[in-house]
């Protein structure tokens, strides 16, 4: 028997609709209370797992605030959406609640060169295969960033 996945479009719906939840600070039990179904089935819809019905989808763009065309931007077209989906580094960095919360922290941040570094400082650690802490040490020292 073979497992049928999910459709590349429903699992993009579902995933703008967990990143429009992160945004917003709603957990999955209160959008599952204003739409009258379980925790289960917003978890479904988030997956892509079961298809979001029209008037539903208008009632989470309504919970939400936006528009109906905010669940499908970013779909080029159909036959590159499995592709496509999460390469979106904007859409794809508020997917975890680790990503809304390095978000909101980092655009209360007044200073540009404090957030310049920041940004050097990530894509120093992400590219961990050329990068030991020891560098990024070394580094802090010779920019004046580490406190003692």
């Amino acid at each position: 028997m073979t497992v049928k996945s999910p459709n590349p479009i429903d699992v993009h719906v579902g995933s703008r609709v967990r990143m429009r939840r992160f945004l917003v600070g709603m957990s999955q039990g209160k959008l599952a209370e204003q739409l009258g179904v379980t925790f289960q089935q917003v978890q479904k819809y988030e997956k892509g797992t079961s298809r979001i019905s029209a008037s539903r989808l208008q009632t989470i763009a309504r919970v939400f605030e936006v528009p109906i065309g905010f669940f499908f931007e970013n779909i080029a077209n159909h036959s590159h959406v499995e592709d496509d989906l999460f390469l979106d580094a904007a859409d794809a960095s508020v997917l975890t609640q680790d990503g809304v919360a390095l978000n909101k922290a980092f655009v209360r941040i007044k200073s540009a060169k404090v957030r310049r570094s920041i940004i050097d400082l990530v894509k120093m650690l992400a590219d961990d295969d050329r990068t030991s802490m020891t560098d990024f040490s070394i580094d802090a020292d010779l920019r004046g960033l580490r406190s003692n």
